[in-house]
């Protein structure tokens, strides 16, 4: 359009330039002089060149710019459809690239694959260097999952021989004080590294796809769940609401216990714990815990979402309390189950952990 409207003013002028407006009338006027006419019509002639002149050039410009529209409309629709056929394998990769990263877990939808058609040019290279890229991790993240899987079966087997050669040992008639307290000593660390084992298998089955889904009332495992916890000096309360959702049962229920178990060991003497489950406006289901317990720093919170760490500390010893796996295992689940999980510091001390997930 710019072009168009430079070259329709470069007309006008070259056209301006060539029509002899003065020279006209003075031609005019020699010729009538040389026959002996009058000057009156000498004027006239003028005038009437003149206002040829001025109509030539307004319709210069006037049918020109309705020409320079014309083509100019045309050649913007051409322009949108070519440019809209151009960018349409990039949009095809644009898409794949975004439903993988709005995966609800990492390594989800790397089976995707743009697999794009056409003739070999850039824009075909760039998808199947995507697709490589992407088998490539698919195989990554599956070997992992695999390996987790594996390693947790083989390691279950040598730790139960332990613990059944230990309690012979512990329960064994003349065992010394010396034994028996080894003996204590070696169980609780083997039942704590079955617990690990047990939390990496439910980590690994929490992080794969879902393949089947049934209704879940949250408000019956808030319930449940609140019914098993062991009386003590921390207090569990449980505020049941109507929570309807779907996805697995058992993985529900183990979220839920998690986060329960995690509010009970991290607490004060005297404290308490209080699970709800309510039905948010939007429709969806969702879950909350709160506890009393040491102040958390708000820059520490997300932390605590990953595998093996606590508060306070980088990584797990020998000697803490549980596996490390709790608050990660809840996100996995709420993953899977397309939810999410988030957390905040209460006020005086403890966590608010608020679990959503979609409408049943």
């Amino acid at each position: 359009m710019l072009a168009g409207i430079v070259l329709l003013a470069l007309t006008y002028v070259l056209v301006a330039q060539r029509i002899p407006a003065g020279g006209v009338e003075n031609n005019i006027s020699g010729s009538q002089e040389q026959n002996g006419e009058p000057g009156l019509l000498v004027t006239h002639m003028s005038e009437v060149v003149e206002d040829a002149q001025r109509d030539t050039a307004r319709e210069l410009i006037t049918q020109g710019a309705v020409a320079l529209a014309v083509v100019g409309a045309v050649a913007i629709a051409l322009g949108w459809l070519l440019a809209a056929r151009l960018l349409r394998p990039l949009h095809r990769v644009t898409e794949t690239a975004r439903r993988i990263a709005d995966a609800p877990a990492a390594g989800r939808g790397l089976h995707e694959r743009i697999a794009l058609g056409g003739p070999r040019d850039e824009v075909r290279e760039l998808a199947d260097t995507f697709d490589v890229m992407l088998e490539r991790l698919d195989a990554s993240f599956d070997g992992q999952r695999r390996f987790i899987a594996n390693a947790s079966h083989e390691l279950r087997t040598p730790l139960t021989l332990n613990r059944a050669l230990i309690e012979v040992a512990v329960h064994r008639g003349p065992a010394s004080d010396e034994v028996r307290h080894l003996g204590e000593t070696l169980l609780a660390v083997n039942a704590r590294h079955e617990r690990l084992i047990e939390g990496l298998l439910l980590l690994a089955d929490s992080e794969r796809e879902l393949t089947e889904r049934s209704f879940v009332d949250l408000a019956d495992v808030v319930e449940h769940v609140a019914g098993q916890e062991p009386a003590g000096s921390v207090v569990v309360k449980a505020v049941a609401g109507e929570a309807p959702t779907t996805g697995d049962p058992v993985l529900l229920e183990r979220l839920v216990q998690n986060l329960v178990e995690n509010g009970v060991r991290y607490n004060v003497d005297g404290g308490w714990v209080r699970v709800a489950s309510r039905t948010a406006p939007d429709g969806s289901a969702v879950v909350e815990v709160s506890n009393t317990g040491p102040v958390v720093p708000r820059y520490e919170v997300g932390s605590l979402f990953e595998p093996f760490r606590r508060l306070g500390a980088e990584r797990l010893s020998a000697t803490s309390p549980g596996a490390g796996l709790g608050l990660s295992i809840v996100r996995a689940v709420a993953r899977a189950h397309g939810g999410e999980v988030r957390a905040e510091p209460r006020d005086g001390g403890g966590l608010v952990v608020t679990v959503t997930l979609p409408e049943g």
